[in-house]
Order: structure tokens, then C-alpha cells, then sequence
């Protein structure tokens, strides 16, 4: 009893105060995880043996992960992003294995090891780069979702991947593997099958999961959801993944891989929401452990005997991996420090070599000691990771110090665009988005559009007076453009160029006092907005019901002095002189005053005729 509750406590003693102090320092949570597992691990020697049995229940925290994951993934928008799941994702694979597989045949591996080896390490931590990149705001960058779908596609390839490893097993090692087998039924099962057996296996286990999840799964969430009981509809949504989990390690699969695509069935569910909300905090807790039993399971024996040639395989396995990824990220577009974020965050192993290399070791494809190597790069390289996204940070902050920050890729393109978003374009942007439509907001402050994707708002960095990114954004398509910028001259400049260019577009522009008014009407804006106009005459309603007048009077009041100042606005414009101040100007000041005592005198009228219908 005491070492069942001495455990839990080291281990979440451990991540309370180590996650802290890394997100205090900057390094995220997830270095703090792998810190907190090393020092508890190898460095105090407080866990023993029980933490292979704890990875084995943390490692379930990538599972549900994967499973939020789909649940988030239309598969309409899966298909959508075919180009960059084949394309991008497909070559990392295909090269990154291609040249590991080159370098172990240089080191006089067999090629069936080479090839096994080259298979594990091409595939990228999912947990420590989606957490990050969701930390840090960078999920929807262009080098976001360019490392998005790479790990998507590297998720998707391990089904093939472990169906394709049982034919690289000698018939020597399998039938070593035969007299060698346990107890473990799933294990008896497919080491009793031939290798194509074993891939027929896999592809019924993923059709079942297809299947369940589009007829089953939906009736027996109506049936659980009619008891209105939290805590069932919880233990619903666990069983989806559990038991989905189960099947696929019944027949030796990644059960990661069978709930990434049971949320994808489900992501058009009506009840996905509940679905992530009962889910998402046991899936942060597990995930965490997770990496602490990495940290903690690191084999600093085997470092501390070889430290030069595990840390010299660890670097170049990084540096390869890197080198293409950054040619990929050029030949598909990625530009700028996005290219380097697409490069730095997936250029490491993740928590699927594991599975692959236990699994090949299962099949005695690769020798132990072989393993026990790649173990050790995988975590040392997963360790390296957020180390290089601290890089990232300070190599983006002093871009922005210096004044050379990068455009994004702008690969959205709306009929509405906002140009500039500060607290004026915010709101614009989300009355609208929430009312069903969809925007490109740019803006040039890389720290703004940072927070907008904070609350889940999608922006692109860019200075939209640039004609290439006004193009990138769809302007040669979009029906609307709202100009929200604070700075007047950029949003005349702006205004000047969009009405040359397309004539027919609507531009609707945010002025800064009624002289500029006067320079974007004459530029040819459709609709001009004063930036404290609208907030002004609230304010004088609020006042008049102060005052004794009723709710509908003083709206009918705001409401006349609107319409009749805009129409005073109109009739000034064609007086106002550029460059003459306006109080230097004789026809505009006595037009203006004349407007003003029939502002006065309407409203007056109003108010009168109003309180003798009263009467």
C-alpha cells in the first residue's frame, strides 16, 4: 500500500514542480516532462522497474490524443489536404528512410535492419510538437500546418508500416520467434500467421474500427446520453477508446492509429464536442506522464558508455532529417521562418519508433542491442526538440527586432479579407466569422496575429499595402475589403490601390477623424467608418436616458443624428480642400455651421412632435 501511493506521488510531485519552472523559463512543458522523468530516473535512481509497466498506461495519452486529433479532422478536409499529406508528407518518409537505410548499409547493417531502422526514426513526435506548436500559438502558421500534415501523414503510414515489417523477418528469426513465444494471445495469433497474413489481419482490424464507428457508435451514444448522467457519457467516451485501443493491440497494431481514425469517422458526429470536453483532461495528465517515463527510462548506462557516437548518431539523424525537410519546405512553398519552424519542429524521432522498434524486435527483425540504440536517439532526439523551438523563438524575436520579420503563406483565400486587425478589426472580424462567414485577416504585427490564434482565430503575417500579399489573400476574387488599419496614411494608400485595381469591389474603410473621411471618400471607398464615431453616440444615448428620456426616444434621437451627420458628411466633401486646414477654409466652415442648425433644428422638431404625441 505504501509504494502504491508513493509512486503516483514522486511522479506528480515531479511534474508539478519541474513543468513550472521550464514554461517559467520558456522552455514549455514539455521539456519540463523529459526533465522531470531524467531526474527522478536516471539521475536519482527513484523509479525502478514499475516505470516500463507506468509507460505502458502513459503511453494511452498519445492514444487519446490521436483520437481528439481525428475528432477535429473532416474527413472532406482530410481529402482537401491530399496534395500536402502525399506530397509533403509522403517524401519526408520515403527520403528520410531512404537515406537512414543508405547510412546503415555504410555502418554494415543487414538491409533488412537498415531498412527497419530507417522506417522508425523517419517518423516525428506527434505529442511533443502538436503540444508545442499549440502552446506557442504556431499551429496555424503556414509552417504549422505544413509540420501538421506531415505528422498526419507519418500517423497514417504506420498502419502500412507495421503491416510490411513481418515480411522483412527472416524464416530463421520467425521460427526462433515460434519456439521464443509467450502467453500473449495476440502475439500466439500473429506469429502464427505468414507475413501476408499478417497484413490481411491489419486491414480487417481497421475496417471493423470504420465500420463500428459509422453504425454502431452513434445509436449507443443516443442510448447513453438519454440517462443525462455526466460521469456515463465520460465512461462512454472512454470505452469508445479503450476498447477500440484493445482491438488493435490484439492484433499487434498501433491502438493509436485505430483511434486516430475512429475520430475521424466521428468528427461529423453530433456529439463530438462532448466527446472532446469528456476526454481532454485525462488526455492531458496521461500525456504528460508520458514523457516523463521517457525521461526517466532514458538508459544513461549505455550513454555514458558510447556518449560520442549516441550523441554523433542523434545529431545526424537531426541534421539529415532537417536538410530535407527544409528542401521540402522549399520545394512546396513554405517560406521564411516558416520554413525554419516546418524544419526545426518535426526534424526528430517520436513515440511511434518506439512501437515500431519493439515491434521489430518482437518479430526479431532487429537485434537488441540495435534497440536498445534506437531507443536512445528516439528519446535523446524527442529530449533535443523543444531546445530547438526555443531557437525558433529567439531567432523570430530578433527578426522582429531588427525589422525583417517574413510574411507568411497566405494559402486561404476568402471574399472577405480585413486588413489590419487591432482592437478596431477584431471586432469586425469576429461579428462576422461568428455570423458564418469566412475571412483572410493580415496584419503586419507578428505578436497580434499570435494572440487572435490564441482565442482560435486564424491570421496571416503580412503587410496587406503589398500588392503580392493583397493578391496571395484572393483579392483578385473577394467581394469585400474591410481596411481597419490605425495608421491613416496606409489605410488612404491602401484604399488608392484597391479601387484602381478592381473597380468593382466593396471597400469598407475605418477613418481617423472627418478629414480623413473626406481622403477616403474621394479615393473611392463605398462605406467609412469613424473609428469612435459609432462609441461617441452611444454614449450621448446613454446621457439623454440619464436625462428622462425613455429608451425608444433616445435611440430615435441617435438614430436621427446618424443619418442626418453622414448626409452632412457627404455635402462637406464636395467643399473640403485637400491640404487647407478646415477652419482655414471659408466655404467649408459657413456650409458646416448651416448643416449644424439644421442637425439642431431637426432634432429638436423630433423631439417636440414626439412629446406632443405623447401629449
Amino acid at each position: 500500500m505504501d509504494i502504491l501511493f508513493f509512486q503516483p506521488t514522486l511522479y506528480l510531485l515531479a511534474m508539478v514542480v519541474a513543468v513550472p519552472l521550464a514554461s517559467r523559463l520558456g522552455l514549455g512543458s514539455v521539456l519540463g516532462y523529459l526533465a522531470a522523468g531524467i531526474v527522478i530516473g536516471p539521475v536519482f535512481g527513484l523509479v525502478g522497474s514499475e516505470n516500463v509497466d507506468l509507460q505502458h498506461v502513459a503511453e494511452f495519452g498519445v492514444v487519446l490524443m490521436l483520437f481528439l486529433i481525428g475528432l477535429e479532422l473532416d474527413p472532406r478536409a482530410l481529402w482537401k489536404m491530399r496534395k500536402k499529406l502525399l506530397g509533403l508528407g509522403g517524401l519526408q518518409i520515403v527520403l528520410t528512410t531512404a537515406v537512414i537505410f543508405a547510412v546503415g548499409l555504410a555502418l554494415n547493417l543487414s538491409w533488412q535492419v537498415a531498412l527497419t531502422a530507417g522506417l522508425a526514426l523517419s517518423l516525428s513526435s506527434t505529442a511533443i510538437v502538436l503540444q508545442t506548436l499549440t502552446e506557442k500559438q504556431l499551429l496555424q502558421t503556414s509552417g504549422g500546418r505544413g509540420a501538421f500534415a506531415v505528422l498526419l501523414m507519418q500517423d497514417i503510414a504506420v498502419i502500412p508500416i507495421l503491416a510490411f515489417l513481418p515480411l522483412l523477418a527472416l524464416p530463421a528469426a520467425r521460427a526462433l520467434a515460434e519456439r521464443m513465444r509467450d502467453d500473449h494471445a495476440a502475439m500466439n495469433f500473429l506469429q502464427d500467421l505468414p507475413g501476408w497474413g499478417v497484413t490481411l489481419v491489419t486491414l480487417a482490424a481497421v475496417a471493423t474500427v470504420a465500420l463500428v464507428g459509422h453504425f454502431l457508435v452513434r445509436p449507443a451514444y443516443r442510448f447513453v446520453h438519454s440517462a443525462r448522467l455526466r460521469e456515463i457519457q465520460t465512461a462512454f467516451a472512454l470505452l469508445i477508446v479503450v476498447s477500440i485501443a484493445a482491438l488493435m493491440t490484439l492484433v499487434g497494431l498501433s491502438p493509436a492509429l485505430g483511434t486516430f481514425l475512429a475520430g475521424v469517422i466521428l468528427a461529423n458526429s453530433e456529439f463530438r464536442h462532448e466527446l472532446e470536453s469528456d476526454i481532454a483532461p485525462f488526455k492531458g495528465l496521461l500525456l504528460g506522464l508520458f514523457f516523463v517515463t521517457v525521461g526517466s527510462g532514458m538508459d544513461l548506462d549505455l550513454l555514458l558508455d558510447k556518449p560520442l557516437k549516441v550523441m554523433v548518431l542523434t545529431l545526424a539523424l537531426m541534421f539529415f532529417k532537417g536538410a530535407i525537410l527544409y528542401a521540402l519546405g522549399w520545394l512546396f512553398s513554405i517560406k521564411g521562418r516558416n520554413r525554419w519552424l516546418f524544419t526545426l519542429s518535426i526534424a526528430q524521432a517520436g513515440e511511434f519508433g518506439f512501437v515500431l522498434t519493439s515491434f521489430a524486435v518482437a518479430q526479431r527483425i532487429l537485434p537488441i542491442p540495435t534497440a536498445q540504440m534506437l531507443v536512445l536517439v528516439i528519446t535523446l532526439s524527442m529530449l533535443l526538440t523543444p531546445l530547438f523551438f526555443v531557437a525558433y523563438d529567439r531567432f523570430t524575436r530578433r527578426m522582429e527586432e531588427q525589422g525583417t520579420t517574413e510574411a507568411d503563406e497566405i494559402d486561404d483565400k476568402q471574399s472577405i479579407i480585413i486588413a489590419g486587425v487591432g482592437r478596431f478589426g477584431q471586432v469586425v472580424n469576429r461579428m462576422v466569422t461568428q455570423s458564418g462567414f469566412r475571412t483572410t485577416v493580415l496584419d503586419p504585427d507578428l505578436r497580434t496575429i499570435e494572440v487572435m490564434r490564441t482565442f482560435g482565430f486564424k491570421g496571416f503575417v503580412g503587410d496587406p499595402t503589398r500588392p503580392d500579399l493583397l493578391k496571395a489573400a484572393g483579392f483578385d476574387t473577394a467581394r469585400v475589403l474591410v481596411i481597419c488599419f490605425d495608421d491613416p496614411k496606409k489605410a488612404l494608400q491602401l484604399t488608392k490601390y484597391a479601387r484602381r485595381l478592381r473597380p468593382d469591389i466593396h471597400i469598407i474603410a475605418r477613418a481617423y477623424d472627418r478629414e480623413h473621411v473626406f481622403q477616403l471618400y474621394q479615393a473611392g471607398a463605398n462605406d467609412i467608418v469613424r473609428e469612435y464615431f459609432d462609441s461617441s453616440l452611444r454614449v450621448a444615448r446613454y446621457v439623454l436616458e440619464s436625462m428622462g428620456l425613455s429608451e425608444y426616444e433616445a435611440y430615435e434621437l441617435q438614430k436621427l443624428f446618424f443619418e442626418l451627420d453622414r448626409a452632412s458628411v457627404r455635402e462637406l466633401a464636395s467643399v473640403w480642400r485637400p491640404g487647407v486646414p478646415m477652419d482655414k477654409n471659408p466655404d467649408y466652415v459657413a456650409r458646416a455651421k448651416e448643416l449644424n442648425r439644421d442637425l439642431e433644428s431637426a432634432l429638436l422638431n423630433h423631439m417636440s412632435r414626439d412629446g406632443s404625441q405623447g401629449d
